[in-house]
């Protein structure tokens, strides 16, 4: 990496653990007066503008046809999995506090984790195997009060946990997807094309006159939102760019302590609007457990080695 800076790496891999955590509080909100197609168009859209203005400056936009007819299809693939995955994860807070989504989200880079290994014949380490079983103990703890709820009837919790589910399911066809087409595109480029593809995708669903039925509040969460994508993302490749990814990939799992830190809070400040976590003792050390089992997922083999 010739622009390594463990530093710089780590600053940005904190900034986007701090702003994917805190992008289910302001959907929550957002989503109260808009549907969740109308607000993940709003973010492709914006994200399309802003990341295509800085590809251009830079004279780095993608060239469709380098990937041929079949990048095209995985590029559709792609699309369709980043965008399901954004209306799914919208959807599922509706019926769900963020807290709980952000720690169910966790299923996704496990998942991915399993489908490379499946798809890509990459080995399964011993850390990943245990990282794995901590994040399932860990989501166990962490729904230990809604188990029976969760498995013996069909309520408003149970359909946003399988929404949740849903999304990470979906986002892993995204990310296996685009390993496959970066062998044609850097990772910004790629983002752009996915972008406008879903942007695109989503316009006959979405309802924009909704944008003038939303106060000042709701306005401002659904602004957050959109810069949300680009700041997120674009801190995320460029902490790719300067530090290890699996060091990147351990300080994002933070996210869900984040969300969870910042909606007892937000409770706290504005009780008309934010509803705190409902966990107890056994909720709070499950959510450290997956996040836990995440980050083991991620860095455990440097742990294992130093052991030996």
């Amino acid at each position: 990496m010739p622009n390594q800076n463990p530093t710089a790496g780590m600053v940005l891999a904190l900034i986007t653990a701090l702003f994917w955590g805190a992008l289910p509080i302001a959907m929550k909100q957002a989503v109260e007066v808009m549907d969740p197609f109308t607000i993940v168009w709003y973010r492709f859209l914006t994200a399309s503008i802003g990341l295509g203005g800085w590809l251009y400056w830079r004279k780095q936009l993608p060239q469709a046809r380098a990937a041929g007819l079949g990048g095209s299809g995985i590029l559709l693939l792609a699309s369709l999995g980043l965008a399901g995955n954004f209306v799914l994860y919208n959807s599922a807070l509706a019926y769900l506090n963020p807290s709980v989504v952000q720690v169910i989200i966790q299923l996704a880079p496990v998942m991915l984790l399993l489908g490379s290994v499946w798809l890509f014949k990459e080995k399964l380490g011993l850390h990943q195997i245990l990282g794995v079983s901590g994040l399932m103990l860990g989501l166990l703890l962490f729904f230990n009060e809604r188990l029976v709820e969760l498995f013996s009837s069909f309520t408003g919790y149970t359909l946003g946990v399988i929404l949740a589910i849903l999304a990470a399911l979906v986002w892993v066809i995204y990310g296996l997807a685009q390993k496959v087409m970066l062998k044609h595109y850097s990772s910004p480029q790629i983002l752009l094309m996915i972008y406008v593809t879903c942007a695109l995708m989503l316009t006959p669903l979405a309802s924009p006159e909704q944008l003038l039925l939303m106060d000042s509040r709701q306005l401002g969460m659904l602004m957050f939102c959109c810069i949300n994508t680009l700041v997120g993302y674009g801190a995320f490749a460029e902490a790719l760019a300067r530090w290890q990814a699996s060091q990147v990939s351990a300080v994002i799992t933070l996210a869900p302590l984040f969300t969870i830190i910042f909606v007892d809070l937000a409770s706290l400040i504005w009780p008309q609007h934010f509803a705190a976590t409902a966990l107890n003792a056994l909720g709070y050390v499950g959510a450290v457990v997956v996040v836990s089992g995440a980050m083991f997922c991620a860095i455990g083999h440097k742990l294992i080695r130093q052991h030996k």
